[in-house]
């Protein structure tokens, strides 16, 4: 499993669920699917994960969840990664790229006016789901790594500082805190 094919995974699973800004339906989709892959896959797929969790370690990707979700804690930010990636590749790298543009999805317009959370724990757990499902067995203990690089010391300032956040993220900001 490689990242071209993960999104595949993703974009298979998200085609495949009644509403595919079910994160949860979506993850739990893509465990089904994977199952049905040969194991090396299965476990491959777990590295794919969590590159993608390091790749989209970032201050400014945190800022917006924060701001999304009303606050975020290590594990919070996590979950909300998790949402991310269940959304698919192009709201993935987009989002990676320039957080605020998250302004621009549905679901992120809707959340700011129903106050509900991204997040998505079972994203993150879709390997060991489709392994356990496969073999009975959890994913190989070491058969992953994963190395968060430094955070952005530019972004390091109080979040609910909201005249930095609106400064820092004007379009949600607009959204979230006016």
């Amino acid at each position: 499993m490689d990242i071209r094919q993960f999104w595949t995974l993703i974009d298979d699973a998200r085609s495949q669920v009644p509403a595919p800004a079910d994160s949860d339906a979506v993850a739990g989709r893509a465990s089904t699917l994977l199952a049905a892959c040969p194991r090396e896959e299965i476990v491959a797929t777990q590295q794919v994960i969590w590159d993608l969790m390091a790749d989209s370690y970032r201050n400014p990707l945190w800022a917006a969840a924060y701001m999304i979700n009303g606050g975020c804690s290590d594990d919070g930010f996590d979950y909300f990664r998790g949402w991310l990636i269940a959304q698919g590749r192009d709201v993935f790298e987009q989002a990676v790229a320039d957080p605020d543009a998250l302004a621009d999805l549905p679901s992120i317009r809707a959340a700011a006016v129903d106050g509900a959370e991204m997040e998505c724990e079972d994203t993150l757990s879709i390997a060991w789901n489709a392994h356990l499902a496969a073999t009975g067995e959890q994913v190989p203990t070491g058969s992953y790594t994963v190395e968060y690089p430094e955070l952005d010391s530019d972004w390091n300032f109080d979040f609910d500082d909201r005249t930095e956040m609106k400064s820092r993220l004007p379009r949600l900001a607009a959204l979230y805190l006016d």
